[in-house]
């Protein structure tokens, strides 16, 4: 700290500043590893003992910079460095870290970018260390990519060198603090009264279903809206890559896939974890989202009993679902003809249900569909519900609306069996006033 000393409070750099955040922030550390101060009691022991380590530096910042120099460092021992203070903002949904100069959030669907930055690509990596490495996870050159969450469940993805070319990158899906309620999404414009009454019957009736969407589209939150109509007396197993869903009744078992250790081995897969659920007696099999030949395993516990199956896949239209879960069932390397795993598929699945997410930002249930079986060596796709866009305002905000196409689906006989003798007018397409007017 020598040149720190004999630097007046006006001359300091943008270095020495940063010199002088590692010396407070390692001297406290040490301090905290020589008394052995408990997680619970960390928070007090660094604010008492922050004042005392900068007086040894024989500086007098002006207290606006000084505070400022303050609340970082405690950030960064305490939280989560730079981008603590957007983590504790409730508006933000999602955080892009590209290199250290370099923030991102998502505000209401809108990307924008921050004035807050990291020191340097250490001052990241230190970041990404605080976050995994509670969960016996690691990154380096050798394994450059990691899923991770905090633990308030958001979900987190850090990529590094050699593979991020500008340096560290950090993602941040945020984990919304209240649980969304199917009433939500009908307030936000995601989904109306119709499709939900219609969806949950389709849940508590036990029909297999696939979520489908792009990245960022909302398919874990409706997910989860969905998941919450499964009955309290069902035993559910959940498998997820990294935990995310809240499913709120009492008997859920949540399993995570495990990473492989620093030799390579003892990883555990999603299909590994699926093909373990079936021995747990389930009712209800949740993953959060299928990626590689757990597509197979899923399919098949789908078609021998385990009715009532959810999961999400990325795709952006029902067809394309259709056609992602196709290509992912051949990565399990049974090499089955295709007509074959069209069968399988068409068989298993009931209901798609497309979740978009639009360029005005809004997230929108753009399409609910029904899986009505095979003609020939094509699986048959009939709407049930669907979005039609009719503009964009000036400002950029996509106008339109969900209708219902006027078909009732084949498997309607199942809803009455299961209790669900579901009104007609779910099911009948609303009337433009042109067309109303012409009755």
């Amino acid at each position: 700290m020598t040149s720190l000393n004999s630097a007046s409070p006006g001359r300091l750099t943008g270095q020495d500043l940063i010199r002088l955040k590692k010396y407070l922030a390692d001297n406290l550390m040490r301090a905290l590893e020589s008394e052995n101060i408990s997680v619970a009691q960390r928070a007090d022991f660094v604010q008492q003992n922050i004042i005392h380590v900068y007086e040894q530096t024989q500086l007098k910042l002006p207290n606006d910079l000084r505070k400022e120099i303050f609340e970082q460092v405690l950030n960064d021992l305490l939280g989560f460095g730079p981008i603590q203070s957007l983590l504790d903002d409730e508006e933000v949904s999602e955080i892009m870290v590209n290199g250290p100069k370099k923030i991102f959030v998502e505000k209401k669907g809108k990307l924008t970018k921050t004035n807050i930055t990291f020191d340097d690509d250490d001052h990241v990596l230190r970041i990404i260390d605080r976050i995994i490495l509670p969960l016996g996870r690691r990154v380096d050159a050798d394994s450059p990519t990691v899923d991770a969450r905090l633990p308030d469940g958001s979900r987190v993805n850090a990529v590094v060198r050699p593979v991020a070319i500008d340096g560290p990158s950090i993602t941040i899906r945020k984990f919304a603090k209240d649980r969304l309620q199917a009433e939500d999404l009908i307030n936000f414009g995601s989904l109306t009264r119709p499709m939900a009454d219609f969806l949950q019957a389709c849940v508590k009736a036990r029909f297999n279903i696939i979520i489908s969407g792009g990245t960022g589209s909302g398919k874990t939150t409706l997910l989860n809206v969905m998941s919450g109509y499964i009955p309290e007396n069902e035993r559910i197993i959940t498998i997820e890559d990294a935990a995310e869903l809240q499913l709120q009744q009492d008997h859920v078992m949540r399993m995570e896939t495990k990473a492989a250790n620093a030799d390579g081995l003892h990883a555990v897969s999603i299909r590994e974890l699926v093909k373990n659920s079936l021995r747990m007696r389930p009712d209800r099999i949740v993953v959060g989202e299928v990626r590689g030949g757990e597509a197979l395993d899923m399919l098949q516990a789908m078609n021998t009993g385990h009715d009532g199956s959810l999961t999400t896949v990325h795709a952006n239209t029902p067809r394309d679902a259709i056609s992602r879960i196709e290509t992912l069932v051949l990565m399990a390397g049974m090499d089955l003809p295709l007509k074959v795993v069209r069968q399988q598929v068409s068989s298993a699945v009931d209901l798609i249900v497309q979740q978009t997410r639009l360029k005005d930002g809004q997230r929108k249930v753009t399409a609910v569909t029904e899986v009505a079986g095979m003609e020939g060596d094509i699986i048959v796709l009939s709407d049930i519900f669907k979005f039609t866009q009719s503009g964009v305002t000036t400002d950029g905000k996509v106008l339109g609306e969900v209708n219902a196409t006027g078909i009732r689906p084949n498997f309607t006989p199942r809803l009455i069996a299961a209790g669900f003798n579901l009104s007609s007018e779910i099911f009948a397409p609303k009337l433009s006033p042109k067309q109303d007017s012409r009755r």
